[in-house]
């Protein structure tokens, strides 16, 4: 891939797989790619991503999903190509299921079922989005925090992200938190326009759902992403689309961890736009290990 590409660039030509729905087939396949980076293995983010825009080319335009449940088997090799194999489980007058599987050498590395739904009118209610936060304008950058570090992953979080993400309280980068809540909240965007699709939309926002997710354990425990030995993956991923988004524009991610127990940690958030509106719901569960002390 082009290194002259902007990191939404890049975020846009990842989502774009190739291959051609068939229903003729048992399996509709289609491949995407990594783009270059410091990491061996691939983010999570991106093979949900990737995932949701496999089933959605098999579904009509006016099904857009609504929610998916997927297990993170394998970790996946960031120099590999993915191939993604949709079933068609159902099309019913309302709801379209779809099964995918991501595949790395013949294996899985996700395993997800995703369910698509026609506009329909219903009873409306929503959380409310949480007062007092911040603009994210006041807000300092990524590049802002870590840009002057002179390591890859540094540099990487810095500068290449497809998302600017806006920390409201204190970052775990670097050190644990002082105050030891099991809450985090952060604005997020992509630093450039996306295109007019709403299944982009969508999918990018799945992408974005993953990148500081469990974070919420971390501050419980006063722990930063730095911590000696620490062992972190995410185990599975949920997610609801409740009404329509742009991952263009500023959304307010506010994530908070009910447990953690046997070395895995449970979170949940809950995405609003800059109008209030509850966009999106997101749980998750991950593998959290330490070293055991001597």
């Amino acid at each position: 891939m082009s290194t002259n590409l902007s990191e939404t660039q890049k975020l846009i030509q990842l989502l774009n797989l190739s291959g051609d729905p068939d229903a003729r087939t048992d399996e509709d396949i289609f491949v995407g790619h990594t783009p270059p980076q410091a990491r061996e293995r691939v983010f999570g983010g991106q093979v949900l991503g990737q995932s949701i825009i496999a089933a959605s080319k098999t579904v009509e335009d006016d099904r857009p999903i609504h929610s998916m449940h997927g297990y993170f088997l394998r970790a996946g090799d960031a120099s590999l190509p993915i191939t993604f194999g949709v079933q068609r489980l159902r099309d019913g007058r309302s709801f379209s299921a779809r099964r995918v599987h991501a595949y790395q050498e013949g294996v899985p590395i996700l395993s997800m079922i995703a369910s698509f739904q026609t506009h329909a009118e219903g009873l409306d209610h929503q959380d409310t989005m949480p007062e007092g936060v911040p603009d994210p304008e006041t807000l300092p950058t990524t590049a802002d925090l870590l840009g002057d570090i002179d390591h890859p992953m540094a540099q990487e979080l810095a500068y290449g992200r497809p998302f600017d993400i806006r920390y409201i309280s204190q970052p775990l980068f670097l050190r644990g938190a002082k105050e030891r809540l099991a809450i985090n909240a952060v604005w997020m965007k992509t630093t450039a326009p996306m295109p007019e699709d709403a299944a982009m939309h969508r999918a990018a926002l799945a992408y974005a759902s993953d990148y500081t997710l469990l974070e919420p354990i971390l501050r419980r425990h006063g722990i930063s992403w730095m911590a000696p030995g620490m062992s972190v993956a995410s185990l599975d991923h949920a997610m609801w689309w409740h009404r329509p988004c742009r991952v263009d524009e500023w959304l307010l991610y506010v994530q908070e961890s009910p447990s953690a127990s046997g070395a895995r940690g449970l979170s949940t958030g809950r995405i609003f736009n800059r109008a209030g509106e509850l966009v999106a719901t997101v749980a998750q569960e991950g593998m959290v290990r330490l070293p055991r002390e001597k």
